[in-house]
């Protein structure tokens, strides 16, 4: 049986007011050379990756796994400068009011009708619980073997090895999607997505939780089996794009994640109504620009 929610114990001083940072309209674009300088930050932690030579089962709960897992912290700009545990990554208190920002991915997967499968993030969620999102959205994680940190390198020939590697991993623990369904190289890049949320929705006005990412967005058309992880999925569907805009329309009464409403307000159904475009060819995609909604 699931267990409830609860915020893992919090041991330093979160008494006053964290910084207001929901996502404005406005989104602003930098252009970012895929020729940056080299960074020594980002080749020492692929060192000590290779040193560790671990692999990532998911066990533990969600307590747990917000100290086992350590996200990939990046500048505005995307340049990798070091890792921390996702409880860090995810604390808007007054030393931290906008969280550390870390790259984070988010898969859209498609059936074969042109259908996309959202996700209901389980109620045990420490972050944005009960929220319809996409397919799954996640973080590439530090310290494991084959690694999930992307270099300029992998950015620039859209490899992306890491947060691709991330992606399968996820949707196998969340959804129960198998590997053998979604071959790494059938997923496809689109762009970057920079944005900052505190979680209003589950805590409030002095929400002391929230997203701060450099968010990766990758699409994919599979034909899957699911078997979802209940403490991490609470419900899934399959939706047309008329469908999505009705479960959006205000009068639902759905709570949506604030980066899956940002994307599809921004993005998505110009992507999707040409589907088959933006699957195999690069019509849409932008491995220079990140876009900055905050």
């Amino acid at each position: 049986m699931s267990e409830k929610r609860k915020d893992p114990e919090v041991t330093d001083d979160v008494n006053d007011t964290p910084k207001d940072t929901q996502p404005a309209e406005k989104a602003q674009k930098t252009d970012v050379s895929t020729e940056q300088p080299k960074q020594t930050v980002e080749d020492s932690l692929e060192n000590s990756e290779e040193e560790m030579k671990t692999s990532w089962d998911g066990t533990g709960t969600q307590e747990e796994l917000m100290y086992k897992d350590e996200c990939i912290l990046v500048d505005e700009n995307d340049v990798v400068v070091g890792h921390e545990n996702k409880y860090a990554s995810h604390r808007f208190v007054p030393e931290t009011p906008t969280g550390k920002l870390h790259r984070a991915f988010s898969v859209f997967l498609f059936n074969e009708e042109g259908k996309l499968l959202l996700q209901q993030r389980a109620s045990d969620k420490i972050t944005f619980p009960d929220v319809w999102t996409n397919t799954c959205c996640s973080h590439p994680l530090y310290g494991y073997s084959p690694t999930e940190i992307d270099t300029p390198e992998d950015l620039a020939n859209l490899t992306l090895f890491g947060v691709k590697r991330a992606a399968v991993r996820k949707l196998d623990q969340e959804l129960g999607i198998k590997k053998d369904d979604i071959p790494i190289e059938n997923f496809k890049y689109l762009t970057r997505l920079h944005y900052c949320a505190k979680d209003e929705v589950t805590y409030g006005p002095d929400a002391e939780w929230g997203e701060h990412e450099v968010d990766y967005i990758l699409f994919i058309k599979a034909k899957v089996s699911m078997t979802p992880n209940p403490e991490e999925v609470r419900d899934t569907k399959y939706v047309t794009a008329e469908e999505l805009k009705e479960m959006m329309h205000v009068d639902s009464g759905l709570k949506w994640s604030p980066w899956f409403r940002i994307i599809a307000e921004k993005f998505l159904y110009e992507w999707w109504e040409s589907l088959e475009t933006a699957l195999t060819t690069d019509k849409f995609v932008d491995n220079t620009t990140i876009h900055h909604v905050l």
